[in-house]
């Protein structure tokens, strides 16, 4: 009895250290902590220092926002289901393959970078922008072809905005999209530790964006609303709605929204209807984890010839070889020639 009591013992402390590690990790406190044990507080002056003060401000965002909603009854857990198996299912493959992915890029293609970049704020400022051109190629080729689409639908999956869409994606997604990212910024010249720093406030400010209307009712961030994409623009691009499909891929900088003519700011007579076009089973994380690759194969399976099959794997979501084409585009530039006949209102920011 008392061998069985041990082990109960043993086990339920196991559990409850398995647990404050995970919190540990989730909230990105190991390398605080460490300087706080230690009481060398000088680390706080190098650049990893400040970034391990800043790394857990956005899960602490996302716990301050889940309070608010249940302090003003708002709070539905259902709405953060895909979200949290989508965060425990990367946490365990998504990520290191990420990581081995990046590694495997900068030792692939460092010898063929077409120049040399310096740690300096003049060439930070031109990394983001190529950092941003990269994302703009990743996320872009996302909606517009359906085989990456499969990938990166799950981000889109949830009828609902808050800051846990953020760990909504796909396993194999992060990995692709840094493969072309760290690509595109290792071939122009970016060196890696300036790759790095970027990288952390991209993954920073993308986590931000998806604030919830709790935390930030309208999220426009005043002036710099038409400078930067803010909350707003990005919920814009997490809307059904037809008028804002396929738009404001930048993560922070909107310059290649702008040359590309995919940006579209929020308008306040169209509220974002949140989600994807196609029917979905409520709330379930399996439709959403896998339910475009099971369409997907569907639709290759009953199409006719080896060409039709390839099509479509990288033609649009939407498209068909069978009629009339119903792509993101096409609906959005009938949206758009409705749109030009309505008086137009404008943005407050």
């Amino acid at each position: 009895m008392r061998t069985l009591f041990h082990g109960i013992l043993f086990l339920t402390m196991d559990i409850i250290q398995s647990i404050h590690d995970w919190g540990i990790d989730f909230f990105g406190l190991k390398e605080a902590i460490r300087i706080i044990q230690s009481g060398d507080y000088k680390s706080l002056q190098t650049l990893n220092g400040i970034l391990s003060v800043i790394g857990p401000i956005l899960p602490i965002f996302l716990v301050v926002e889940f309070l608010v909603a249940s302090l003003y009854r708002k709070l539905k857990i259902i709405d953060y289901k895909i979200p949290f198996f989508s965060y425990v299912l990367n946490a365990f493959i998504g990520r290191f393959i990420s990581i081995a992915a990046v590694a495997y890029i900068i030792g692939i293609f460092s010898s063929h970078a077409i120049f040399k970049t310096s740690f300096t704020w003049y060439w930070f400022i031109y990394g983001y922008i190529i950092w941003e051109f990269g994302h703009f190629i990743y996320h872009f080729l996302a909606h517009k072809v359906r085989l990456l689409w499969c990938l990166h639908s799950t981000h889109h999956a949830p009828e609902n905005m808050n800051l846990a869409v953020s760990y909504a994606h796909f396993f194999l997604e992060a990995p692709y999209a840094d493969v072309i990212r760290t690509s595109t910024c290792i071939l122009l010249g970016v060196n890696p530790p300036l790759l790095f720093l970027i990288m952390f406030i991209d993954g920073f400010w993308g986590g931000f964006i998806h604030i919830g209307e709790t935390l930030g009712k309208k999220a426009r961030c005043g002036p710099l609303f038409n400078f930067i994409l803010t909350p707003s623009h990005h919920r814009v691009h997490h809307g059904r709605n037809p008028l804002y499909m396929d738009t404001n891929f930048c993560n922070l900088l909107n310059i290649w929204d702008r040359v590309f003519r995919t940006y579209q700011p929020e308008n306040d007579s169209v509220p974002v209807d949140y989600g994807i076009t196609r029917p979905m089973k409520k709330n379930s994380f399996m439709d959403a984890y896998f339910g475009e690759i099971v369409y997907l194969a569907r639709d290759v399976a009953r199409a006719p010839g080896i060409k039709n099959k390839f099509l479509y794997l990288i033609m649009p979501p939407g498209w068909s070889h069978t009629g009339p084409q119903k792509t993101a585009s096409s609906i959005r530039q009938e949206a758009l020639k409705a749109e030009r006949l309505k008086p137009k209102t404008s943005i407050r920011v």
